[in-house]
Formats: structure tokens, C-alpha cells, sequence
């Protein structure tokens, strides 16, 4: 019996007891909690783009740029962080047939996450520490500029990110390596297999190590490397903010700004250029498989395109670098343009395997995770080559830092491509996690769909234009300049919150608002309530 057609029906019948597992209940906490904070992202979304229509209407530029630093982060680490290792806690030992290694560290990283991005967020509102998400030194440190407590407490809820996220990387790894009690014993080596250093198959021929935990465990190197180095510049920047409190100015020159930048982009892009993709891919074949009950076409073709995209992902940071004056000529053409043009192909190869992986099943009913995972699919087919005329040094000087940068390529590809293909692997584990339920309204879902499709890609594409026009980003232009194509991108955005609104109202209506409170209820978490597979 095919192992994915298994899981979609619930054959095996883990998913039948008439109250929720623990398990579940915490996948669905974290799932809420992302949804919470992607509400707070596009919320914020949507007063910049007023603000940037009517500077002043609803808030001050110094407001407007506190936000500008928290909006990115919060739509990261508050929203596809928590869904995303929510999904990964509960699918890595169901795939693998086993227990997750630990439940309660699983606990501990989706209150971290949540309690940290919380954190951060205030901290920015309420004392309007805005160095934006680039945090270019000494610009995080300056103190003449930005509230030092303000500061002080928007890196610690960074600081409290970064912990949840080394105890999931923990957690998925230890899962992935144990052998648990009670279990069929496992063979030495499968974490290396996952990473990709290792073939490790099964008598019948097939891998061992599943694709699709394959590509978790190689997007969660990328995880531990971007957290590690993340970690590090936040305490570097809270040993400037402590010593300014304590009333010692340290010099900014000990720092070299260059090496900083580069320093800092290598981590900021691991998350971007790395972990979206490899995470992105993994989650893709998994749909498919579950959508069409076959295999991965091309499969070997797929793990070798994520071992490469893992490799790669770790020396493509100076695309991001590459109109600084300063930065050398070799990094700029070697890893700004050579190498990151290896991402458009091993992300145009996973394009290809999913949609021919759908092809050979057809006829396929198009239910709404095909439709969403179809409408990720054509958000990276837009960002991707977006992002790939940027690594051009002729076209980056006309690019760079302009909204192009963050319409056509940064929104559309996390709105679209990471935001969309999140919502099919929801819709697609949604009666599995709330043991049957069914969707209270297919035209919601319906209009959830093309209202968050056309909304994204019209912001974007708006965006895009008034970039290719000359509209800087983090810039307010007070006398009008782009006005029309920031209103037409507003009303694009407004689609992107109306969709929002229908989809969260689909999903309290389906479970009922008890149901809600109940997945954030203490019953039934006690160990002994536990299934044997989950103990």
C-alpha cells in the first residue's frame, strides 16, 4: 500500500480518537499562532502602504520606519518560522514512523518563538528603534538616533527567537538520528543520509531517509547556520547597547563595517536564499506525493538538487552586496552573479519534478491544496527570475534598493510562493489534524484563493513598476511622486487582508471558537495521555 495514500486517508489509524491528540494540539498551536502573527504582518503591511500614499494619516515617518524593522521580522520568524516548524515537528516522525524525540522542547519553541517575536515587535512600536531589518553598522548601535532600552529589548526578543529555533533544530535532528524504545531499530548512518552525505536504501530499492525529510534536514543546517550567526551579531550589538546603558561609549570604528555587512548578509540570506528554497522544495514534493499518491518523478534528481541548493546556499550572500563600492570584484561576479545563478536551476529542476510528478497522475481533482500548491508553484516562477535579474551588476546598479527589490521579487515570492504553498500543506492537513472536520465554506475557500493570488501578485507587480520608475525603498515621498502606484498597490494589499479575514473565518467556523480555545486548553497534554505512537 502506497505509504503517502496511507496518510491522506488516515489508514493507519492514527488520526481516529475522538479527542485530539497532543500532538495535534500542539502542530495546531503553532499553526494558530503563525496565523496570528501573519494577520499582525499584513496588518502592518497595510499601514505602510497608507502611509506611503498619505504620510501622516495614520502615523508619523519615525513610526512608520519602527514598523518597516519589525514588519519583516514578524512575517519571518512570528509567522512562517512557527507554521513551518509546527508542520515539520509533526510530519518529520510521521514520515519516519516514529515519535517526535522530544514533545515538551517542541512546547518550548513555539512559546519562545511566539513570547520573543512579541518581544521585539512591542519594543520597536513603543520606543521606535528602527535601524530597518539590514541593521547596517554601526546604524543598530547608534545611539544618538534610537532609544538604547528600545534597542536592548527588541534584540533580547530576537535572543528569544534564536533559542526556540536552536531547540527545533535540535528536536528535528534527534528525531531524525534516535532510536526509540519499542521501535523497529534503524540502521547507522540515516542522519547522515538525510543530510545528503550518505546512500542509504531499502532492500525494495527506495531511500530510506524519505525526500521530503530530506530536504527538512538539509534546510535545517541552513536554520542552525543563519540562527548561530544571528545570534552572534545580536550580542554584539547588546554589548554596545549594555555599555551605553552603563555609561561607557565604545567606538563604532572597532567594527569593520564591511566585513560586517558581509558578515551579516551570509546569515540574513541562508534564510532567504537557502532554507525558503530547500524547505520550499521539500514541502512541494510532499504535496504532490500526497496529492497524487505517486512518487517523486525524477526523485534521485530531487535529493541531488538539494544537497547542491544547501551547498550553494551558503556562498550566494554577496548578491545582496553587489552596488557596495567596497565590496571585492571577485565576490560580487563569483558569488553574486555565478553562483546564485545555481539557484534558478536547482529551483526551476524542483519546478519541473513537481509539475511532472502532478502530469503523470492526472486526472487530478483540483481540490484546494493542488490549487494553492499550483499557485506556489507560479509565485517562485515570478519571484525567482525576479531576483535572478538583480544578480546582474549592470541591472542591479538600476535595481538596487528600489521598490522592485521588494514587489516583484521579496513580497511575491513570500506571499505568492512561501505563503501559498504554507495554505495548501493547512488546507491539505487540516481534517488529518482535526480528526475529520470538513471546511465550513468552499467558496470561501474559492475566494481565499484568487483573492490572495491576485492581491499578492498586483502588489507586487504595482510595487514593481513605481521601483522600475525610480521609488527608492525605506524612502517616504512627501510630495506625491508615486502616488498612483502605491494607491493601486494598496488596493492590492487590501485583497491580500480580505483573504486573510475569509480563510481565519473558514477555519474558526469549521472547528467552532470552542474548538479554537480548546487546541490552547492544558487537557490531554499529560504524558499518559499520549498515543503509543507518540510516547
Amino acid at each position: 500500500m502506497n505509504f503517502y495514500k496511507t496518510f491522506i486517508d488516515g489508514e493507519q489509524g492514527l488520526f481516529k480518537p475522538i479527542t485530539l491528540t497532543p500532538m495535534q494540539k500542539l502542530t495546531l498551536r503553532f499553526v494558530v499562532v503563525g496565523l496570528v502573527y501573519y494577520l499582525f504582518a499584513v496588518v502592518e503591511g497595510m499601514l505602510m502602504r497608507v502611509h506611503l500614499t498619505a504620510p501622516g494619516a495614520v502615523m508619523d515617518d519615525k513610526q512608520f520606519f519602527a514598523i518597516m524593522t519589525a514588519h519583516p521580522l514578524v512575517g519571518i520568524f512570528g509567522s512562517s518560522y512557527t507554521i513551518v516548524f509546527g508542520a515539520f515537528l509533526f510530519l518529520v516522525p510521521f514520515l519516519m514512523k516514529k515519535p517526535l524525540w522530544s514533545f515538551k522542547m517542541a512546547n518550548w519553541t513555539l512559546w519562545l518563538i511566539a513570547i520573543g517575536t512579541f518581544v521585539f515587535w512591542f519594543a520597536g512600536f513603543l520606543s521606535h528603534y528602527s535601524p530597518l531589518y539590514t541593521l547596517y553598522w554601526p546604524l543598530p548601535a547608534d545611539f544618538t538616533q534610537f532609544s538604547v532600552w528600545g534597542g536592548t529589548f527588541f534584540i533580547l526578543g530576537i535572543a528569544l527567537v534564536m533559542v526556540g529555533t536552536f531547540l527545533f533544530v535540535i528536536n528535528i535532528f534527534k528525531t531524525i538520528a534516535y532510536n526509540p524504545e519499542g521501535h523497529a531499530k534503524q540502521p547507522k548512518g540515516v542522519l547522515a543520509s538525510a543530510l545528503g552525505f550518505r546512500r542509504l536504501k531499502k532492500a525494495d530499492g527506495s531511500y530510506y531517509v524519505s525526500t521530503p525529510v530530506a530536504a527538512i534536514a538539509r534546510g535545517t543546517v541552513d536554520t542552525v547556520l543563519n540562527a548561530g550567526i544571528i545570534t552572534f551579531t545580536g550580542v554584539l550589538i547588546l554589548i554596545y547597547m549594555i555599555a551605553a546603558i552603563l555609561g561607557h561609549d565604545l567606538k563604532h570604528s572597532a567594527i569593520d563595517a564591511l566585513l560586517y555587512k558581509n558578515w551579516f548578509w551570509w546569515g540574513l540570506d541562508l534564510i532567504a536564499d537557502g532554507l525558503v528554497l530547500i524547505f520550499v522544495a521539500g514541502t512541494w514534493y510532499l504535496l504532490a506525493t500526497l496529492i497524487t499518491g505517486k512518487n517523486i518523478f525524477m526523485e534521485k534528481w530531487a535529493r541531488i538538487a538539494l544537497f547542491v541548493e544547501m551547498i550553494a546556499s551558503w556562498f550566494v550572500w554577496s548578491h545582496h552586496l553587489m552596488s557596495d563600492q567596497a565590496q571585492p570584484q571577485f565576490l560580487k561576479i563569483f558569488s553574486g552573479e555565478m553562483l546564485t545563478i545555481i539557484e534558478l536551476i536547482t529551483q526551476g529542476l524542483a519546478f519541473f519534478i513537481v509539475l511532472a510528478t502532478l502530469w503523470q497522475a492526472r486526472p487530478l481533482k483540483m481540490s484546494n491544496p493542488l490549487k494553492f500548491l499550483l499557485g506556489g508553484l507560479l509565485g517562485f516562477a515570478l519571484a525567482v527570475p525576479a531576483g535572478i535579474m538583480q544578480a546582474d551588476l549592470g541591472l542591479n546598479r538600476i535595481l538596487h534598493n528600489t521598490q522592485w527589490i521588494v514587489g516583484p521579487h521579496v513580497h511575491v515570492a513570500v506571499l505568492i510562493g512561501l505563503t501559498m504553498t504554507l495554505y495548501s500543506a493547512i488546507y491539505l492537513l487540516f481534517p488529518i489534524l482535526t480528526n475529520g472536520a470538513k471546511l465550513y465554506s468552499q467558496k470561501l475557500a474559492n475566494f481565499h484563493f484568487w483573492a490572495h493570488l491576485l492581491g499578492g501578485i498586483g502588489m507586487g507587480a504595482f510595487m514593481g513598476m513605481a521601483g522600475l520608475q525610480g521609488m527608492l525603498r525605506r524612502v517616504v515621498y512627501h510630495n506625491g511622486e508615486f502616488d498612483l502606484y502605491m494607491i493601486l498597490a494598496a488596493l492590492a494589499g487590501s485583497l491580500l487582508l480580505l483573504a486573510f479575514l475569509a480563510f481565519f473565518y473558514n477555519i474558526v467556523m469549521s472547528v467552532g471558537l470552542r474548538g479554537v480555545l480548546g487546541i490552547f486548553s492544558p487537557s490531554g497534554l499529560d504524558k499518559d495521555r499520549l498515543l503509543p505512537e507518540e510516547k
